[in-house]
């Protein structure tokens, strides 16, 4: 079946998805987050692909939940649904994840370009967990990661606020690794996603998985894991190639094995 509310296309290994809800600022309903994570995880096993981009327009990368789904919902209702179990797929993806924002990123587009591994924002973007002005509170890890991003008191102020934030405060606080002119801010993420390509893919993804790790452990049970993964790497024929290209002087082609 064609995708309805996501726009791909996939230009040598890096794949992109695109959110297309234009008429609502890609407001994230229930079919939209269907389509990206069923997307999202065939592109994971595509061997192909080697890295994605996340990416909405100029205008919105997404702002927000879809309310007119939740404004009459009961507790039963959401329990039943179940919908922000969904998203716990997203963050099981191997493969890297540049998410590619300009406009606004409210909400459960916030939380979205949370999920990724690496965010490029336009000098127009502009960030925020607004939820508290409706009466409800970040439900797909805003509320977690934003904290660990920028520390309890920056995510305090803006969760029990709901202000917007701009991408240069965004970029201050850590949550944002570059900040480019509105008409480059694709374009430097796909120029970012090819250079993350044309590393060993096995390494690459070993790596998130160390760096993800760093979230949910402690420093000495994440040391161990590193480790462990480090050691693990020697038993690939990309490290032998990768190793070997350093002292020959050229550049590696690596196959991920």
């Amino acid at each position: 079946m064609p995708n309805q509310f996501i726009m791909t296309q996939q230009e040598g290994p890096v794949a992109i998805l695109r959110l297309n809800r234009p008429d609502v600022l890609n407001a994230l309903n229930i079919p939209l987050m269907d389509e990206l994570i069923t997307n999202v995880e065939a592109y994971d096993q595509d061997p192909g692909v080697r890295c994605m981009i996340i990416t909405g327009n100029e205008r919105a990368f997404a702002a927000g939940a879809d309310i007119k789904e939740m404004a009459e919902a009961s507790v039963v209702d959401m329990y039943e649904r179940n919908n922000l179990a969904r998203w716990e797929r997203i963050k099981r993806v191997r493969k890297p994840i540049i998410a590619a924002v300009s406009g606004f990123c409210l909400g459960g587009g916030c939380e979205l370009a949370m999920h990724c591994d690496i965010l490029i924002a336009s000098e127009t973007a502009r960030f925020g967990q607004p939820e508290i002005n409706i009466g409800v509170m970040p439900g797909a890890g805003g509320t977690q990661r934003l904290s660990k991003t920028v520390g309890k008191y920056r995510a305090m102020e803006l969760i029990l606020t709901g202000r917007m934030f701009t991408a240069a405060e965004a970029h201050a606080m850590g949550l944002v690794n570059r900040v480019v002119p509105v008409e480059r801010y694709l374009d430097e993420a796909i120029a970012m996603a090819r250079e993350i390509a044309e590393r060993s893919p096995i390494a690459v993804r070993v790596a998130k998985e160390a760096v993800l790790r760093a979230f949910e452990t402690g420093l000495s049970d994440g040391l161990d894991y590193e480790r462990k993964l480090f050691y693990m790497l020697f038993a690939t024929e990309d490290q032998k190639e990768g190793m070997k290209a350093f002292v020959e002087k050229r550049k590696a082609e690596y196959k991920g094995r």
